[in-house]
């Protein structure tokens, strides 16, 4: 193109019909190719209290596959789906018992010693702010719980699974003021001569726990069973999720050999998951927007991971580790971590290798991490996420400020020029070749190069997607308040006065530039940024925000630029006729 002005027109219709492909992917019933979203509903939920069965580990071979000695090398499967309850000492009853520490409110079932809701005190329901968020939930309307428990290794067996009854031993459920640790412990019968003793111990201040598998082998002959770690969900979405910008929701996994890798509930379901289904390290999770659940094994310790279909709108993700022989009247113990919490970069970091990963920024992750490092540095002075983000966007513009002065000059000399190409366009209209080459030569004597706009603008927009990327995951930006009417800039302006601004902006900084001179063009001019406008009504503040301080910092930059360049800013309306 030799028009700047046409250059940067294309760039925006580009854009939009990726946005438009991607819609038109959803529409057809495939996976989006951009902005994935999770999986439909299948059915409805599990009741409460109705376990989840069967949901021993299986491979991907289908939904109601057991692992065989082909899917596990060198293991012998489990003779059965566990399905019957155990025989049960007289004190083993089926309960939920609330457990609660500084950061969370947890609801452990004796069925299996299985946690099967979670609430966090200082992460609030969107709809009702003076409750916990719940994350984990086993309901009448959602299945999302967390399970471990033992099958049959080479040796054969039967041993206690996430749905035996365990006895849970006395002691305190509330961590008092002055105490670091709090401990859950459960414990089962013995079947098949093994007893499974399941230990949590929570710690003051923080969302992941440790938690000790010790198998007790009270029988007469060697037994070789085998630990699984599972989590188990509906495929449904999120409740409060946006249904216009779409996060990932699904399983994860983690191996410093492929690093982290997401599993859409889709793929599953047509048994179309390629993951690395064995390794010594790494973590198997659950994430959705904000928040994440996860497995994690000590490195060093062989796993095998699996992800299944569990029921009509069940899917599983979990590992399973072999266990040593273990000797008549021999004790076995696997300390494991589980986490269940927000997305918070620092903390995740701090607990496994790759954890941090949950928090997923896409390809631009090389980009997206610095530009959060910066942000909450920013916070840790002004206190303020919503001013952080503004301040964040006046260091970017500094940091690019020599890139845009050379895009702005460059647009500055285009419309210094712009009368005389206007002329020379209407003069030779009828003589296309001509008025190419007249163009080329007024471009060569005026030393203008008509790409110098657009070049310095594409090298920052992989910046600002992956900005936008950091606002939209980062969980502190949840119920987060700004100034005045915004309470939560995570969620849409109520009054919707910050998408009207950005609109205004918008119009604004289309109105400095030239009107080209093609109609057509001089109409998508302006109807491109009202559309992207109108998208913004939908948007969390936080997101509004920092394209507003984006706008009203650009339209400085451009006024000042022009000005000094004698080319004083004019505001060209547009003119639908």
């Amino acid at each position: 193109m030799n028009d700047i002005r046409r250059t940067i027109l294309w760039v925006i219709f580009g854009f939009s019909m990726v946005l438009l492909w991607d819609q038109w992917q959803v529409f057809k019933g495939n996976k989006a190719t951009f902005f994935p979203s999770p999986a439909p509903a299948v059915s409805s939920a599990a009741p409460a209290g109705k376990p989840v069965a069967p949901s021993v580990p299986a491979d991907t071979a289908g939904p109601s596959a057991v692992p065989t000695p082909a899917q596990v090398p060198g293991r012998a499967s489990a003779a059965a789906v566990p399905g019957a309850l155990p025989a049960t000492t007289p004190s083993a009853t089926k309960e939920r018992l609330v457990v609660t520490t500084d950061l969370l409110t947890l609801t452990f079932d004796t069925e299996g010693g299985t946690l099967v809701r979670s609430a966090f005190t200082q992460h609030k329901d969107m709809t009702d702010k003076t409750a916990g968020f719940m994350l984990l939930d086993e309901s009448a309307t959602r299945v999302y719980v967390a399970q471990s428990g033992l099958i049959a290794g080479a040796g054969g067996g039967s041993f206690p699974t996430h749905k035996t009854l365990m006895t849970a031993a006395p002691g305190e459920r509330t961590l008092k003021d002055g105490q670091d640790t709090l401990e859950v412990k459960f414990e089962s019968a013995e079947v098949g001569g093994v007893k499974l003793v399941k230990t949590y111990t929570l710690k003051r201040g923080r969302y992941d726990m440790l938690v000790r598998h010790d198998v007790v082998n009270n029988g007469a002959s060697p037994v070789s069973p085998q630990l699984y770690l599972q989590l188990v969900r509906d495929g449904n979405k999120p409740p409060g999720e946006s249904s216009f910008y779409s996060t990932f929701t699904g399983p994860a996994l983690y191996t410093e050999a492929k690093k982290y890798q997401k599993v859409e509930f889709s793929d599953i379901e047509k048994n179309k998951v390629d993951v690395e289904k064995q390794a010594s390290n790494g973590y198997v999770a659950m994430v959705q927007h904000y928040f994440a659940t996860a497995w994690i094994l000590a490195d060093g310790m062989q796993r095998d991971i699996f992800l299944r279909k569990v029921d009509a709108n069940l899917y599983a993700v979990g590992m399973i580790t072999p266990l040593a022989m273990i000797a008549p009247g021999a004790t076995k113990t696997v300390s494991t971590k589980f986490f269940v919490g927000p997305q918070e970069e620092k903390r995740l970091e701090a607990i496994a290798p790759g954890l941090e990963l949950v928090k997923d920024y896409g390809w631009l992750t090389i980009l997206a991490k610095p530009l959060y490092w910066l942000l909450d540095k920013l916070y840790s002075f002004i206190h303020n996420w919503g001013w952080s983000i503004v301040a964040l966007v006046v260091l970017l513009k500094i940091a690019f400020y020599w890139l845009n002065a050379k895009a702005y000059a460059s647009m500055g000399k285009m419309k210094a020029i712009n009368p005389k190409i206007m002329e020379m366009r209407e003069r030779l209209k009828d003589k296309p070749q001509e008025m190419q080459q007249a163009m080329m030569k007024i471009y060569r004597d005026e030393k203008v190069n008509p790409m110098g706009g657009c070049f310095p603008i594409m090298i920052q927009i992989p910046v600002f997607i992956a900005l936008y990327w950091v606002l939209l995951s980062s969980v502190e930006m949840r119920n987060t308040p700004w100034i005045l009417w915004i309470k939560d800039l995570s969620s849409p302006d109520p009054y919707y006065i910050l998408p009207l601004v950005m609109a205004a902006t918008t119009m604004l900084q289309t109105a400095l530039n030239p009107t080209p001179p093609d109609p057509m063009q001089a109409k998508l001019m302006w109807y491109m940024p009202l559309i992207f406008s109108v998208m913004f009504f939908f948007f969390p503040a936080g997101l509004v925000l920092y394209w507003i301080t984006n706008n009203i910092l650009s339209i400085a930059q451009q006024w000042v630029i022009n000005t000094r360049m004698g080319v004083p800013p004019q505001f060209n309306l547009p003119k639908f006729k």
